[in-house]
């Protein structure tokens, strides 16, 4: 598999704070990277390095063969990279295709420009086509984003970020809030991501969620990457146990140092 994202010894500080130290990641086209720890563990500050919100003080970020320096999440969003945090960032006044196009509307010009208005047929005949690829279903896109349910919210934003050609989706506790029907449409979303070439890493909290999507696990702790573990020979309890401190797993399922230098004892 090809590595699209190759984040190595990123650290930030704070102040006399270290919130991410010496943490090395990769994502590989096709996977799903789950990312957990418990509160304060750096995982925020981790993505947002990556999605351009901080710049690292230390370490390098390869994405797409390419060394990078992100000034802000609009370079980072240039070149692929697209987050959807826990708000999803929606105008809850609007309907569907209006916030998959928000910020960037299709418009009709008249006078050279001189007069704009809005193609809204056009940006609902877009937003379709991109609903159909990953197979999501809503009923009427005229319909306010108030309107519809979490789980529905949650697959606009993604379509969002697809149809601005996102090469890796960040997804911040995307099953947080919403009811056991709706977390598995989201997971399926992912996987269907997955599947289409777009490699995900997903923050959650939910071991349950974590496991049934993704491929690799990586664990933080106190800023520092402590695991590194393959989903399908690994339990959440190895899991949690790095998470918290415990003794460092050494059985089936963790990525030894010396394979690929990732690990750290906890």
């Amino acid at each position: 598999m090809k590595t699209l994202l190759k984040a190595s010894g990123l650290t930030k500080r704070f102040g006399g704070l270290t919130a991410v130290d010496n943490v090395s990641v990769d994502v590989n086209i096709g996977e799903v990277v789950g990312l957990v720890g418990d509160n304060g563990a750096g995982k925020s500050t981790l993505i947002k390095m990556v999605s351009g919100v901080y710049q690292p003080d230390d370490g390098e970020i390869v994405f797409d063969d390419k060394k990078v320096t992100f000034n802000g999440p609009r370079e980072a969003r240039d070149l692929g990279i697209e987050t959807i945090y826990q708000d999803l960032a929606l105008a809850e006044n609007l309907d569907v295709s209006s916030n998959i196009f928000l910020g960037r509307e299709i418009k009709n010009r008249y006078f050279g420009g001189v007069i704009n208005t809005l193609n809204r047929n056009r940006m609902r005949e877009e937003s379709s086509k991109v609903l159909d690829r990953l197979d999501i279903h809503i009923p009427s896109l005229a319909q306010q984003i108030r309107n519809l349910s979490g789980g529905q919210r949650q697959t606009v934003a993604v379509a969002r970020t697809i149809y601005w050609n996102a090469k890796l989706v960040i997804m911040d506790e995307p099953t947080a809030a919403l009811g056991v029907s709706e977390q598995r449409k989201v997971l399926t979303l992912v996987r269907t991501l997955c599947e289409q070439g777009v490699p995900v890493i997903i923050i959650s909290h939910n071991m349950q969620d974590v496991f049934a999507v993704a491929d690799r696990i990586v664990v933080l702790r106190r800023g520092k990457k402590v695991g590194e573990l393959l989903a399908a020979k690994a339990t959440p309890d190895e899991v949690v146990s790095l998470m918290v401190g415990a003794e460092a797993v050494h059985e089936m399922g963790v990525i030894p140092k010396a394979l690929n230098g990732t690990v750290e004892p906890a």
